[in-house]
């Protein structure tokens, strides 16, 4: 087991902020931790990656307790803060060697990890040049560095733009398909796009542990489609299967289907026949908007 949470509980003075909360991850899987903020989904990684302690409960990451193995875990988890901490005056590979020092990491690894996230075009930039997009993949490099088992991401998408967030997505499914990914974020549509399970948490309690497979098979869904100019409702309602179609803003649209099959392929298919081009395509998952707004509202 990647992760075991078993009772963990975090006081602040007379805060709880985390309260009797268990939860198990094995690897490899990615999932997504959820919650409005202020639910505690921070002070529980913080735990996880031996930043603080927990006030009550056992927390094991790679089997090592986060209180009597600090070490052990922290050789076990590559953690990525919500605010990035770089060293903005050191350069790509400087920051990279600096880290592999501290790890006791071979050098070689380095040009593994810049390779890996797509760092190679900036590696000989200072990191204070970089884009938000390119100092988050410097923050990714950096937690891969010592190659860990777990990988432990908080808010890892925040402030990018499109562009940069499908390139951080994809690099983090990639990570997924052999590490563990727990990874906190409040953006559905990240969760959908990488996630094979997702935790809710609200008020410091979990209140859903469910995978996205069993969200999915509702009877409805809706694909996410952006084109490169504005296209008629009614062009896109001659779709198999669709019930409804909304512009939600610039040439992005909701296409909703009454059917529990994957319909991307059929919009991508049908863009192609109509000389149409596809800026982004996903897949949005009602049931998990609707379980989240249900279960973290007053």
């Amino acid at each position: 087991m990647s992760i075991e949470v078993e009772g963990i509980s975090k006081l602040y003075g007379n805060q709880k902020v985390l309260k009797n909360i268990s939860f198990k991850v094995e690897k490899p899987e990615i999932v997504g931790f959820l919650g409005p903020n202020g639910a505690g989904k921070s002070t529980m990684m913080k735990i996880l990656t031996t930043c603080i302690n927990a006030t009550n409960g056992v927390a094991k990451v790679n089997g090592f307790d986060v209180n009597e193995n600090l070490k052990n875990v922290q050789q076990s988890v590559g953690y990525l803060p919500e605010h990035n901490p770089l060293y903005l005056d050191m350069y790509v590979k400087e920051y990279l060697n600096f880290n592999a020092n501290i790890y006791k990491t071979p050098k070689t690894r380095i040009e593994k990890v810049i390779k890996l996230t797509g760092l190679t075009p900036e590696a000989h930039k200072r990191i204070g040049q970089l884009s938000k997009g390119y100092r988050q993949r410097v923050g990714l490099a950096n937690a891969l560095l010592h190659n860990p088992d777990v990988l432990i991401l908080d808010e890892p998408t925040t402030g990018l733009d499109p562009n940069q967030l499908i390139d951080i997505r994809n690099l983090i499914k990639n990570i997924g398909k052999t590490k563990t990914v727990f990874l906190s974020t409040h953006i559905m549509q990240e969760v959908e796009a990488m996630c094979d399970r997702v935790i809710i948490i609200n008020k410091g309690k979990i209140v859903a542990d469910k995978k996205l497979k069993e969200l999915r098979e509702g009877t409805e869904q809706t694909v996410i489609v952006e084109f490169d100019y504005r296209v008629e409702d009614a062009f896109l309602l001659k779709l198999t299967k669709v019930e409804k179609v909304v512009n939600t803003h610039d040439f992005v649209y909701e296409i909703t289907f009454k059917t529990t099959e994957d319909m991307r392929s059929y919009v991508f298919d049908f863009a192609h026949d109509n000389q149409l081009k596809i800026l982004q395509l996903n897949q949005k998952n009602a049931s998990l908007e609707s379980l989240f707004r249900e279960l973290t509202s007053d």
